[in-house]
């Protein structure tokens, strides 16, 4: 692992290679895209549910079942933003990558494995720091 003084700041270089970071960033982009269609179908749905709720139209509808509709909403809402949070990880994942930070442990300052790399590659702490963390 390397290290680059910049002012006062020391920064650390990623311990993988160009190659190894283009394998990781490869991982990364996958899983954005698929991260981006997951959006826009909740997106669609969201949007959909809108136009087709018929905010007081003159149907009798039974209150179990606009309940259960805002219910469903709600749920949509809160899987939209987390995916959207997700999107950023893996957003800032790939910022590390461009700036050579990637699979730096952000608590112990060490190589985070490849292994948890490849399963969870937005990650920013070793799995020993993660444990500690619990």
């Amino acid at each position: 692992m390397s290290f680059q003084k910049k002012g006062d700041q020391i920064n650390l270089k990623s311990p993988y290679t160009d190659d190894e970071l283009m394998y990781f960033k490869d991982i990364i982009l996958k899983k954005r895209d698929q991260t981006v269609k997951e959006m826009e179908i909740l997106q669609n749905s969201i949007a959909e549910f809108r136009e087709n709720s018929d905010g007081g139209s003159a149907h009798a509808s039974h209150i179990a079942d606009i309940s259960n509709d805002v219910h469903m909403q709600e749920k949509k809402h809160i899987f939209y933003n987390r995916t959207r949070k997700f999107l950023q990880y893996l957003e800032d994942a790939l910022d590390r990558i461009e700036n050579k930070t990637y699979g730096i442990c952000k608590v112990k300052g060490t190589k985070i494995a490849k292994g948890r790399l490849e399963a969870v590659p937005h990650t920013q702490l070793s799995i020993e720091a993660k444990l500690k963390r619990k």
